[in-house]
């Protein structure tokens, strides 16, 4: 019976290490789908019960009003209890978008995108330009959600540390890939104070992009600031 092959005496442990590599990818992806999973079903449960339950309070309490005395004493305490109650209510949907954008479900990635920067901003008084492809490709969900991901994360960073006056983020759509291009004016991504190369939150979106056929890159731009970019190629968005 002839024998296989003898490896050479570093190609086991090499590929030993490559399998591991390998498991421990498939574990932080799955692990990654199960945690976008749960957040999703907790923003669905928020909605549902939480703002639904406030919404029909304020209705109540709306008719309560109605019916009091008019004595100032009492709509002071019902104006006080209604403020409270929206309030409440914003907190919950504000809650409900940080767990899960329900954009990217109903009306599509575009649109979450553009809402997106809009708000950013707005939010910080910088200029947020948003280019779009034409058409609105249907992505899978992982797929989605990673662009989702890896543009609020762009953009908290920006916030936190870039200083910049002028954000641009473009999704080209084209060929084979899908990418994604977070751009600022502020200091590029040596410059950043306290931020570390090893961020958790980009080394968590490289490790997704990883899983999904992709890549993510973080560097500086050609004058000033740094340039984010996620690339996955289309052909996976049917494999996961």
């Amino acid at each position: 019976m002839t024998q296989p092959p003898s490896l050479p005496p570093d190609a086991a442990p090499d590929r030993q290490l490559a399998e591991r590599n390998a498991d421990l990818a498939e574990l932080l992806g799955h692990l990654t789908t199960c945690r976008d999973d749960e957040r999703r079903l907790l923003a669905r449960k928020l909605h549902d019960s939480l703002g639904s339950s406030m919404t029909a309070l304020t209705m109540h309490l709306a008719l309560l009003t109605q019916q009091l005395p008019k004595e100032q004493a009492l709509q002071d305490r019902t104006a006080q209890m209604k403020q409270l109650l929206m309030t409440i209510i914003d907190t919950n949907r504000d809650m409900q978008l940080s767990l899960w954008n329900d954009k990217l479900e109903f009306l599509g990635i575009k649109s979450a995108i553009a809402e997106l920067v809009s708000d950013f901003g707005k939010q910080h008084q910088l200029v947020a330009r948003c280019s779009l492809p034409d058409e609105d490709e249907a992505y899978a969900r992982e797929h989605g959600v990673a662009l989702l991901r890896a543009l609020e994360e762009g953009l908290r960073n920006i916030a936190a540390h870039a200083g910049a006056t002028e954000v641009d983020v473009i999704l080209d759509d084209g060929g084979d890939e899908i990418m994604l291009t977070v751009r600022d004016n502020g200091v590029g991504p040596g410059e950043k104070p306290g931020e570390s190369s090893g961020c958790h939150g980009l080394r968590l979106l490289r490790e997704r992009a990883r899983y999904l056929g992709g890549a993510l890159s973080v560097m500086p731009a050609r004058e000033r600031g740094t340039v984010m970019t996620l690339t996955l190629p289309k052909a996976a968005a049917s494999q996961h």
